[in-house]
């Protein structure tokens, strides 16, 4: 049933395209339908920093009823976990920037060239 009223689209398709020439003008190479399935991509994600560090916080914050105060080595150690990674996160995207992780871009190309 589905390829059947996928076959009545394309004619209807190109009796549309081909009114005002009389002639083919969208042939398709493939059927106009919906499949019933879509692309299985895999979505790149960041790898995760920290997390100890953050879990022990939260569970000082936990057991002193989230007092900033009682839990202020949790948090300092944290907070130097987080500079660390933001610190190496740099340190590879500047790694790209020169070419040794991909391709310039031409702005900086340019500017390395002076």
């Amino acid at each position: 049933m589905a390829m059947q009223g996928g076959t009545a689209l394309q004619e209807e398709v190109i009796r549309m395209l081909s009114r005002k020439q009389k002639k083919l003008v969208l042939k398709p190479n493939k059927p106009l339908s919906l499949k019933d399935e879509v692309a299985n991509r895999k979505i790149k994600k960041g790898e995760a920093m920290c997390i100890t560090e953050m879990s022990m916080m939260m569970a000082c914050w936990k057991q002193n009823n989230f007092a900033n105060a009682l839990c202020s080595n949790e948090m300092q150690s944290f907070y130097k976990c987080v500079e660390k990674s933001q610190i190496a996160v740099k340190a590879i995207s500047e790694q790209h920037i020169i070419g040794q992780g991909g391709c310039l871009q031409p702005k900086q190309a340019t500017t390395l060239l002076k």
